[in-house]
């Protein structure tokens, strides 16, 4: 999801996904990841389920949206959210309102399944056709066209699993929606979003005119898969496209020094210190280099309108000389060989880390990459501005705390 200038006024979707099936995905994880436990699915329930609907068919009646400016996409959200929650019943707006600064925000998402660490607000499987589509609908006015395409192949995922894989996950491809704070253009409000794959933590704030997405959990498996409709699905091609055109711009010196640092990691549930550790710097990166580390960022960083995507990669520019990446791994983009690649981007506003995971018990695919390059979980947050700084990260407990990857399990 590298910057455009162009923001097409129709939505790509590919991915047809299924919410409801039962299945367990039991993985040794780093990055607090996939672990076996309970399969007792978590979260608010409604008396109008309604489980045959799927966010598919949800995804493809949501509204679309065209914004390119902070301010549209901070009314347009507002606006879908409001007609969502005009769709619940009174006990279901107070199953997904929060306040704002409810400390909730920073222990209900996780790159954990949902039998594993609760989530906040409602569960879409609880949900009628019409409520999932509006729900869906406040995903599709904050997210940009690639961005939107990534979260929806995303859950896609999950429903390939489910659906072929020997996986007992009762809760894969379950996802929740919640609001803390009322949402609205005229006050700061979040907009949460997730399941096991997918952590989505987004803060508008219409008195600023700003919009973040830190933190946010991205997280593949499959790595391809081929959808009902037939079609081909790589959620993170993208990502890996723009991680390869960095390296790979780099001399033989610079990726000497890029894979001799240290790659670090911050899961979900972890109040971090965000050390940088050695590694390659923005310093020492030509500008053409700098602008391609800045478009692998804004695969997290720049989720949104055309605007708020280019005010936080400013904000992270500004500091990019400081800002130092590691990376562990192979070195050619090949899905076929090797176990995938490991990266960190640490610095005072942007800390990705990126990591392959190697275990896929559970969910083996004959002829599919379900582990190292086909199972990957990814996190962003950004050390001066998490949460819009409206709370403070707690310690998680359970199954969400602690860290993972080359610096530890």
């Amino acid at each position: 999801m590298s910057d455009h200038t162009d923001i097409p006024t129709t939505r790509f979707r590919r991915p047809r996904i299924l919410i409801g099936t039962s299945l367990l995905l039991i993985s040794g994880l780093v990055l607090a990841g996939c672990t076996s436990g309970s399969t007792t699915s978590s979260g608010s329930t409604s008396a109008t389920a309604a489980p045959e609907a799927t966010i598919s068919s949800s995804a493809e009646a949501a509204t679309t949206s065209d914004s390119s400016t902070t301010a549209e996409t901070i009314s347009a959200t507002a606006s879908a959210a409001e007609a969502f929650l005009d769709t619940l019943s009174d006990e279901q707006r107070e199953s997904v309102l929060y306040d704002y600064d409810d400390e909730t925000k920073t222990t209900s998402w996780s790159n954990f399944p949902v039998t594993f660490v609760e989530r906040a607000g409602l569960n879409l499987t609880d949900l009628t056709e019409e409520q999932q589509t509006a729900a869906m609908a406040v995903l599709e006015a904050l997210l940009s066209d690639d961005a939107y395409e990534t979260a929806t192949s995303i859950i896609g995922g999950d429903e390939y699993l489910a659906e072929n894989s020997n996986s007992t996950e009762s809760s894969l491809g379950q996802y929740y929606i919640a609001f803390f704070g009322d949402p609205s253009d005229t006050s700061a409000f979040e907009v949460q979003f997730g399941g096991h794959h997918l952590g989505i933590n987004a803060t508008l704030d219409g008195t600023e005119d700003a919009i973040t997405f830190a933190p946010t959990h991205l997280g593949v498996q499959p790595a391809v898969y081929t959808d009902a409709d037939g079609d081909e699905v790589q959620p993170f091609d993208g990502i890996y496209t723009d991680a390869f055109a960095f390296y790979d711009s780099l001399t033989a010196e610079q990726q000497e020094t890029l894979t001799a640092g240290d790659v670090s990691m911050c899961a979900p549930g972890d109040t971090c210190d965000f050390t940088t550790g050695d590694g390659l710097t923005g310093a020492d990166l030509t500008d053409e280099q700098r602008e391609l580390l800045l478009d692998l960022i804004a695969n997290w960083s720049g989720m949104a309108d055309e605007e708020s995507a280019a005010t936080t990669r400013a904000e992270i520019e500004a500091t990019l000389d400081d800002t130092v990446i590691a990376w562990s791994g192979e070195t050619t983009y090949d899905m076929s060989t090797g176990n995938g690649i490991n990266f960190s981007i640490s610095g005072a506003n942007v800390y990705v880390a990126f990591e392959a995971q190697q275990g896929s018990a559970g969910a083996d695919v004959d002829g599919v990459s379900t582990s190292g390059w086909g199972h990957v979980h990814t996190i962003y947050r950004d050390p001066s501005n998490d949460y819009a700084n409206s709370v403070e990260q707690q310690e998680a407990s359970g199954g969400m705390g602690g860290g993972g990857g080359p610096d530890g399990a």
